[in-house]
């Protein structure tokens, strides 16, 4: 009797076992096919004018994003973006304040970025402007920063509006921003409240020119 017991046993640990299998192998495949590919977060990102208020986003999701954003290329690795970012209710209506006419359209966005870049680093050798451009690679550097930013964002399910309207020096009081850091822009960070339409793009042959 004790004999037959153990068989059934070991028979049902084997189907169990191989059920489990099955359905994590199953689990896993539906995750693989579920995940966002590349094209979609480039043809899916928009610049979003309505958010959905209800919606949060938590410190570990915004943890995970900016450490995405590390890996953004710059000029010789000088790394010379940096971000003031409000989460806090009190913060982030002063930040509303200070964006123009777009304070309406990211009243419902939970996160505000202030993003900026460090003086003297992209585009200089020595303490030295390396090029014509000067000053300009840290702007060049800080908006593929900032592209990461909302690629990545985009791929977590979130969304983003780049803001050039923005009170400079109120926001560098706010966030005690230093002197040698230059402001570049406001970008809001929540979930889309409706869907947007998507701009016509210009046709490629007016923006590439293969010889």
């Amino acid at each position: 009797m004790n004999k037959t017991l153990l068989v059934f046993a070991a028979i049902a640990l084997l189907t169990c076992g191989g059920c489990t299998n099955k359905e994590q192998s199953a689990d896993n495949s539906t995750k693989s096919t579920s995940a966002t590919s590349f094209d979609e977060v480039l043809t899916t990102r928009r610049s979003i004018r309505s958010y959905d208020a209800t919606k949060k986003i938590s410190d570990a999701e915004l943890r995970e994003l900016f450490k995405a954003v590390q890996e953004a290329p710059s000029w010789a690795n000088q790394q010379p973006t940096k971000y003031y970012v409000a989460t806090s209710e009190e913060k982030v209506k002063a930040v509303q304040e200070l964006v123009g006419a777009n304070k309406e359209r990211i009243a419902g966005a939970p996160v505000l970025i202030v993003s900026t870049f460090e003086q003297g680093k992209s585009g200089f050798f020595q303490g030295k402007q390396t090029n014509e451009v000067g000053e300009g690679w840290g702007a060049y550097d800080n908006g593929l920063s900032n592209c990461y930013l909302i690629m990545k964002a985009r791929a977590m399910g979130f969304d983003t509006l780049i803001m050039g309207m923005r009170d400079a020096d109120a926001l560098r009081e706010l966030f005690s921003i230093p002197g040698n850091e230059t402001i570049m822009a406001v970008i809001s960070l929540g979930y889309r409240a409706e869907e947007p339409k998507r701009p016509e793009r210009r046709p490629l042959e007016e923006v590439v020119k293969f010889y």
